[in-house]
């Protein structure tokens, strides 16, 4: 299982990393990423303590599960998204989560489309996205998300109809909070074989692009 989109009580899940990191390795985890909501309150604390407790593990505990340190841009004005992101990114091989605009919550209008232009390295939960955006995901090289997250799933099948249209590249990841959130590879498979009705060749592509993804940060 690789899972590039998980929150500690960094933000606002319920484990610290090591115990999140732990939790998923003995689910069958072989890569995960830490990407705690930030904004530009929190962004340099959060980032240097998710940077430190990746490089602990890693080093512990990296020949069975690796560590990518991340955030989650959330809910901040427009004009503050490109910024962080390149904060972020020049804090070293850190994973850049956006935010996107999410059935069930209020997302500002126009994230979704910054997020991209400012290559960002996923678009979370994205929502109702439409073909402007998933071709300019494809041009930028941003990863759409499908999720496991309950409320931000309700547009998986919206968001995988418009990513096949315009062969723009996805990940599927849990969005995790809690423990009872990270999933085994047979919820893994259940969930994009039973809901999303996915083949096995397009569940495998999935796989890929997590792996090609990861091996920005981990080598």
């Amino acid at each position: 299982m690789i899972d590039l989109h998980t929150h500690t009580l960094l933000s606002d899940g319920a484990l610290i990393p090591s115990e999140l990191v732990r939790r998923a390795m003995v689910k069958g985890y072989k890569i995960i990423g830490l990407t705690d909501h930030v904004d530009s309150s929190n962004i340099d604390f959060v980032l240097p303590r998710v940077i430190k407790v990746a490089d602990d593990l890693n080093c512990a505990w990296g020949d069975r599960i690796k560590v990518i340190p991340g955030v989650e841009i959330t809910h901040v004005p427009l004009q503050l998204i490109p910024e962080l992101i390149k904060y972020a990114k020049s804090q070293g091989k850190v994973l850049v989560v956006v935010h996107g605009e999410s059935p069930v919550e209020p997302v500002i209008e126009g994230t979704n489309k910054v997020a991209i232009e400012s290559r960002a390295d996923i678009l979370a939960h994205p929502g109702w996205i439409d073909d402007e955006i998933a071709k300019m995901a494809k041009e930028k090289g941003v990863y759409l998300e499908l999720t496991a997250r309950s409320g931000h799933d309700k547009a998986n099948r919206h968001i995988l109809d418009v990513a096949r249209r315009n062969n723009a590249p996805m990940v599927f990841n849990t969005d995790a909070h809690d423990p009872d959130d990270l999933v085994t590879e047979r919820q893994f498979k259940l969930i994009l074989e039973e809901d999303l009705n996915l083949a096995s060749q397009e569940i495998e592509q999935l796989r890929e692009n997590s792996r090609r993804l990861a091996r920005k940060f981990i080598g």
